[in-house]
């Protein structure tokens, strides 16, 4: 071993959900970090997020699984309508049968409570460093001295034993050892949050709830004690998409959404202000690890939407990362190789997962009337089963997985 934890920090690029989890991971493995972040502060945009089991079981292996729960709605199902007609397609129950088979609840919060409550967890443990308006354009390796240098617009260098590229969808780590190309995929997502008083009373659902429509669909869930209701539109593009985030207009929403029932239609007609994503992700990749530089969150496994898991599996990157140096006695080679071993396969079945999501939630024709067949009479425990592979992960099996 070249390398205890105390010898030098872990740089992390990226100060967004998957770089605080992977600062907390290393925090409770013994290391300093220094988290370097692009923008003027450290903070997260969005709106709402779905939690499935396998994020709390994250949280808690992060120790910040009760700070998150605070700040969490706690969903009695997750339930899909056709759009046109309004008719049930399916409803699974995340009462308590469900706790009790994935150890932990399902839940929707905030965006900005996820990052926030994983920001006090590293700013609580004293071992993180921050630095704002750092972007990092290259990194250089010491094979000798095993150290890993981030230098950045300014030319700065920062040196670390290892370093985490948590940097996003358009990460500057990936573009260096990898420099593959975004697939764009023509769906443009329009999210907003709406305050309770001013969402319709018949639709004010303890669920995550899901409108499927042809190359369309809605989402809505309670946000903040239900204070607020997250509204999310999805729809296929006319236009040649840019991969990026703008403001929206409520005119081009309207546009899309004509032929599905006025219930669903209500909302896109409720939010005030609309921020529009032009949304892409990549084609999975076997090698996210480059000497002692190595990929986490969206940065290795960037994904459509639809399978609600963008921040769980980078949280859930980071407890692993975490567990594989434990079980490696901190030695970089070896436990880089045997996160990778563990992530590359679940990460890309969510990445594929999510193609096919976004085809049966756009379903229309024939093809809608199959959709709407799938699962007529499926029982909770067939429900159950049916996603164990991805709700049944946690830091216990974490190292047995792929």
């Amino acid at each position: 071993m070249n390398n205890t934890p105390q010898d030098m920090p872990v740089i992390v690029a990226g100060g967004g959900i998957g770089g605080l989890a992977a600062a907390l991971a290393l925090v409770r493995q013994g290391y300093t970090v220094t988290v370097l972040e692009q923008a003027p502060e450290i903070g997260e945009i969005g709106a709402g997020i779905q939690l499935g089991p396998n994020a709390f079981h994250a949280f808690d292996a992060l120790g910040v699984g009760n700070k998150a729960r605070s700040r969490a709605v706690y969903t009695d199902c997750m339930v899909m309508h056709d759009a046109v007609d309004e008719s049930l397609v399916g409803r699974i129950e995340t009462g308590e049968p469900f706790r009790q088979r994935f150890g932990n609840p399902y839940a929707v919060i905030h965006r900005a409570e996820v990052h926030l409550s994983l920001l006090e967890g590293a700013q609580e443990s004293g071992r993180v460093s921050f630095h704002t308006s750092v972007r990092v354009q290259r990194i250089e390796q010491d094979e000798a001295n095993k150290t890993v240098t981030a230098i950045d617009h300014n030319g700065k260098r920062w040196t670390g034993q290892a370093l985490i590229g948590a940097d996003g969808g358009k990460s500057v780590v990936r573009e260096q050892y990898v420099n593959d190309t975004p697939r764009v995929t023509g769906h443009v997502v329009y999210r907003a949050v709406v305050d309770k008083v001013d969402f319709p009373e018949n639709l004010r659902w303890n669920a995550a709830s899901l409108w499927a429509g042809p190359k369309c669909h809605l989402v809505h869930y309670p946000l903040r004690g239900g204070e607020q209701y997250n509204v999310v539109v999805t729809f296929h593009s006319r236009q040649q998409e840019q991969w990026g985030v703008t403001d929206g207009s409520k005119e081009e929403v309207e546009s899309y959404f004509q032929g599905i029932s006025p219930k669903a239609r209500r909302l896109i007609e409720l939010p005030k202000s609309w921020k529009r994503w032009a949304t892409a992700d990549r084609e999975p990749i076997g090698n996210w690890v480059f000497g002692r530089a190595t990929l986490l969150g969206d940065a290795a496994h960037p994904t459509t939407q639809y399978m609600a898991q963008g921040a769980c599996m980078a949280m859930e990157d980071a407890v692993t990362l975490g567990e594989a140096l434990k079980a490696c006695d901190h030695d970089w080679d070896s436990a880089l190789q045997l996160y990778q071993h563990h992530r590359v396969a679940r990460t890309a079945r969510i990445v594929l997962s999510g193609r096919e999501m976004g085809r049966l939630y756009h379903a229309a024709g024939v093809e809608r009337l199959v959709r709407n067949a799938l699962w007529k009479g499926r029982s909770q425990e067939r429900f159950y089963d049916a996603i164990e592979w991805l709700y049944g992960w946690n830091v216990g099996n974490c190292l047995q997985q792929g």
